[in-house]
């Protein structure tokens, strides 16, 4: 999230279940300046009906069922760039990864043109 917010400005943050924790609600509103969360409450481990911290108890009341229905098209994205193009990266320093994604993102995108052309 540190890395995105420094190339995007984000207002909300759809994500997964797999990051509901306060640790990152609080980065994403305290320290990164999202103004709102929308990730379902992970739900495992607790018979607990109301979250116990501040901001999970907050995203609760605010869940945004629209915003995070359109988490599938990111979703949809991945899954097809990781069937085309696979899903690890090859090169094993910081900088030939970073060439390496760049590539591949230009890849997906020419493969995107060449079918729409």
């Amino acid at each position: 999230m540190r890395q995105a917010v420094r190339h995007v400005r984000l207002a909300r943050l759809p994500a997964d279940a797999g990051y509901d924790s306060e640790a990152n609600h609080r980065l994403c509103r305290k320290k990164l300046g999202i103004r709102s969360t929308v990730i379902p409450l992970n739900r495992r481990n607790t018979a607990r009906r109301r979250p116990k911290t501040q901001y999970r108890r907050q995203m609760k009341r605010r869940f945004h069922k629209r915003v995070y229905g359109n988490r599938w098209q990111v979703e949809s994205v991945i899954s097809r760039y990781k069937r085309r193009l696979d899903s690890a990266l090859r090169a094993r320093n910081y900088a030939a990864q970073k060439r390496e994604c760049l590539l591949r993102v230009l890849t997906h995108d020419l493969m995107i043109l060449k079918r729409a052309a």
